[in-house]
C-alpha cells in the first residue's frame, strides 16, 4: 500500500512540476516584456493613415496624409481612422499571442 502506479504524493514529481510552471511563467514574462516594448505600424488607404502602436496596445503616433483630408466626405476619414486603429490592435494582440504560446505550448491559460 502506499503506493499510486508510481506517484509519490508531495514527491518530486510534484517539484518538478512547480518548477516548470514557475520556469513557463518566468518565460511569459519576458515575452510580455518584449512585445511590450515592440512598436507595429499599419497603414490603411494606401498610406492615407498610418498608425503606430506597441505591444501593450499603446498609442504612439497616428498620421493622416493630407491628402486623405477633403472636407467633404469627413466620413471616409473617420472609417480610414478606425480600420487602422483596428488593425494596429489586431496586430498587437495577435504578436502577444503567437509569442506566448511559443513559450506555452499553447497551453492558455495566462489571461491573453
Amino acid at each position: 500500500m502506499g503506493k499510486f502506479n508510481g506517484f509519490r504524493p508531495g514527491g518530486g514529481n510534484m517539484q518538478d512540476l512547480m518548477r516548470q510552471a514557475q520556469k513557463m511563467q518566468e518565460n511569459v514574462q519576458r515575452v510580455q516584456e518584449e512585445v511590450g516594448s515592440t512598436d507595429f505600424e499599419v497603414s490603411v488607404g494606401g498610406g492615407a493613415v498610418k498608425v503606430v502602436i506597441n505591444g501593450k496596445k499603446e498609442f504612439k503616433s497616428i498620421e493622416i496624409s493630407p491628402a486623405a483630408v477633403d472636407p467633404d466626405d469627413v466620413e471616409m476619414l473617420q472609417d480610414l481612422i478606425l480600420s487602422a486603429v483596428n488593425e494596429a490592435v489586431r496586430t498587437a494582440e495577435d504578436a502577444m499571442e503567437t509569442e506566448v504560446a511559443k513559450v506555452t505550448g499553447g497551453l492558455g491559460g495566462f489571461g491573453f
